[in-house]
């Protein structure tokens, strides 16, 4: 999620939080976003995000890594925001015949859901 824009830039689904999800989700993201030089990236501190795999590959693309510290959940709340509402809104209200219907059903609507999510937040600040 970019903080600044509050768009989702990359994401991949899968049944498993891996070091290549991840990798893979970054190489998309790097791609189709073209980001400057620099750009810091935060994640927390899962194995997936601290593997010399994905250090390597933020180093080749002049990525800054930037992680939570231990028991400071508050770093990643955009994100962990826009996930309760996705599982809310869409994951916990559909019953998905397999996992292909949950990869397809679920990556459709996540532009409409950092909307959602974005226009939520907005009328929490207005009231």
């Amino acid at each position: 999620m970019d903080l600044h824009s509050k768009k989702i830039v990359g994401y991949l689904f899968s049944r498993k939080m891996t070091t290549d999800l991840v990798v893979t989700a970054l190489e998309n993201a790097y791609y189709t976003q073209e980001p400057l030089e620099g750009l810091v990236l935060h994640t927390d501190l899962g194995t997936q995000y601290t593997s010399q795999e994905f250090q390597n590959l933020l180093a080749s693309y002049n990525m800054v890594p930037s992680f939570s510290k231990k028991g400071c959940p508050y770093d990643n709340a955009c994100i962990e925001s826009f996930h309760a509402i996705l599982k809310r809104e869409e994951v916990y209200q559909t019953r998905y015949a397999n996992f292909q219907q949950a990869n397809k059903l679920v990556i459709i609507p996540y532009s409409y859901f950092t909307e959602l999510f974005f226009l939520s937040i907005i009328d929490r600040v207005r009231t």
